[in-house]
Order: C-alpha cells, then sequence, then structure tokens
C-alpha cells in the first residue's frame, strides 16, 4: 500500500447560500466517508480546514503576509489515505461528497515522498 494526499479544493465561499439544512446533510455524508474509509483501513488521517489565515512568501530577502482570499479557490480540507496505486486514489477520491454539493469543487490526488533518495532521510509520518 501507498500513502496519498487527497488536497480538497473549492471556492472558500461556495458554501455561503447554503441552509443550514443542507450544511448539516453535507457534513454528515462527510463523517459517513470517512467512517467508511476508516472501516475499509484506507484512512490515515483526514480534517477540513479553518477558513481563515494567512499566505506568507518571500521575495529578495521581503517577507509578505497576506490575508487568505476565501473568494477564490483555497484547500478547504485534506485526507491522508492508502491506496494500492494511483488509480485507486482517485477512486477513493471519486466519491468525496466535495463532488456532490459543489460544482467547483476539485481534488488533487498525490502520492506522498516517504523518503529523500538522495540521503535516505525518512520522513515521519
Amino acid at each position: 500500500m501507498n500513502d496519498y494526499v487527497l488536497r480538497i479544493l473549492n471556492r472558500g465561499d461556495h458554501q455561503k447560500t447554503w441552509t443550514a439544512e443542507r450544511h448539516l446533510l453535507f457534513v454528515q455524508q462527510c463523517e459517513a466517508y470517512i467512517n467508511g474509509l476508516k472501516r475499509d483501513g484506507r484512512l490515515q488521517a483526514a480534517q477540513p480546514l479553518i477558513k481563515d489565515g494567512a499566505v506568507l512568501s518571500k521575495s529578495a530577502g521581503d517577507w509578505k503576509i497576506t490575508p487568505l482570499n476565501t473568494a477564490e479557490e483555497i484547500q478547504v480540507g485534506y485526507y491522508h489515505v492508502r491506496a494500492e496505486n494511483l488509480k485507486e486514489a482517485i477512486e477513493i477520491a471519486k466519491r468525496n461528497p466535495e463532488f456532490e454539493y459543489s460544482t467547483t469543487a476539485r481534488v488533487e490526488v498525490r502520492p506522498l515522498k516517504a523518503e529523500e533518495d538522495s540521503t535516505g532521510f525518512v520522513y515521519p509520518h
């Protein structure tokens, strides 16, 4: 089994017109998705990200800190899953409730690097 991160991307304001009932249904679907991944032994970690924060950059030795622009696409959460290969990780990502509830959702599926080839350094997990 290999480790993958499902990076959940969406407009930060995509839920602003949702009713409380729709939001509750979405959260319940996410909980069911997470429980299914746990039951199947696929889930390592999963968390939504609070839609607040800052963007840090550095250019020519100067730091720049800007507020997170939630009107644009942001990372709204992540899942760390185990899958046999990229194809299987993509199939896991396709079941994410974000797609059922939002037309602006995207999921980036990426393998995690376990160690550095050049130094043998093993990343903590």
